[in-house]
């Protein structure tokens, strides 16, 4: 094996560890109001989300496009150091995020890292992209999401609110199963093509791919199958913050959000091609449709914290990396 293709096969397996990391940080997103309402045991909810995640992962590839364009790196180990500190950058951030508890952004965490590391390699960054695809849509679609949330929910009360509530309460915690589901493949949808993006960047830089390429079957397997076993593995933390902290659910608030997460997962997706926080807008959803008990039923702390974790992610991620990559070039003189 040459030198050239066994770095490159280790970045790739640096690669497919961040898809990991995203598996146990981030699905926990997709099932932790399914499981703080009890619609579901953490273990179900835990294969339906690794299963979903998936099937998710194979069914577009428009978000890996919009990540790959973000930056240009050079050919050859210099393009290979940018993804390989990019990569760095996340894992390091989710690992520290996810310590604590905190139910911050893996998409952000690695393309913060992205920018982060194009900057300081001098490579080039499609300032567009990230406005338009990243920074607007980080802004947009949590809003979006507890909106949506709060109007959907004053909906089911308006059909339901005079129902039997030990019943109705039954009702949707059955619907909890397909809305988690929803959530769990559109977050495959999501995040692991971003995995895939990089993937496909660390390809073309080492030249085994041409620039204009579409992504190979076995990245999106890959990627696929190492987002569903992280999540497998567990995310009991973060599904704790999301599922009881932030607010009370109950199994028709837990509909509500689920439901307007995952609609809002495959509009940013397909029609969109934006990279957005499947994290972002799970909370989002969820203090919407807590907003729409009462104010006072959310716990604005948990709230300030979370948004605390957002903002930090992309400056902290892109430091991690740009510094990742100076030792990296201060090494290796690439």
């Amino acid at each position: 094996m040459s030198w050239e293709l066994f770095f490159t096969v280790l970045v790739i397996i640096v690669a497919l560890g961040f898809d990991f990391t995203n598996g146990f940080h981030d699905a926990a997103n997709a099932i932790a109001t399914s499981v703080g309402t009890k619609a579901l045991r953490v273990r179900t909810a835990l294969i339906l989300a690794a299963v979903c995640n998936f099937i998710g992962a194979f069914l577009g590839q428009e978000v890996a496009k919009t990540v790959q364009s973000i930056t240009t790196p050079e050919s050859g180990y210099s393009g290979l150091a940018l993804v390989a500190s990019a990569l760095i950058g996340a894992i390091t951030w989710n690992m520290i995020t996810w310590y604590f508890g905190l139910p911050s952004s893996s998409s952000h965490a690695l393309l913060g890292a992205l920018v982060g590391a194009a900057l300081v390699s001098g490579a080039f960054v499609d300032w567009s992209t990230v406005v338009d695809k990243v920074l607007i849509p980080m802004v947009t679609s949590p809003v979006a999401g507890l909106v949506l949330a709060f109007i959907l929910m004053r909906i089911i009360v308006k059909i339901f609110g005079n129902r039997n509530p030990q019943k109705v309460g039954s009702g949707f915690r059955h619907a909890q199963t397909f809305s988690a589901a929803a959530m769990a493949l559109g977050h495959g949808l999501q995040d692991a093509q971003k995995t895939m993006g990089i993937i496909v960047l660390v390809l073309i830089s080492m030249s085994y791919l041409p620039a204009d390429t579409g992504i190979p079957l076995w990245v999106v397997a890959a990627s696929a199958g190492a987002i569903s076993i992280g999540t497998a593995v567990g995310g009991k933390k973060i599904m704790r913050t999301l599922g009881r902290r932030v607010i009370d659910l109950d199994p028709a608030r837990g509909f509500a959000a689920e439901a307007t997460a995952s609609s809002i997962l495959y509009t940013t997706a397909f029609v969109f091609a934006a990279p957005v926080s499947t994290t972002q807008i799970i909370t989002g959803s969820i203090m919407g449709a807590g907003v729409e008990k009462r104010v006072k039923s959310v716990r604005w702390n948990v709230g300030v914290n979370i948004m605390w974790a957002w903002l930090l992610t992309l400056p902290m991620s892109a430091l991690v990396a740009a510094l990742c990559h100076m030792l990296i070039m201060a090494i290796f003189g690439y």
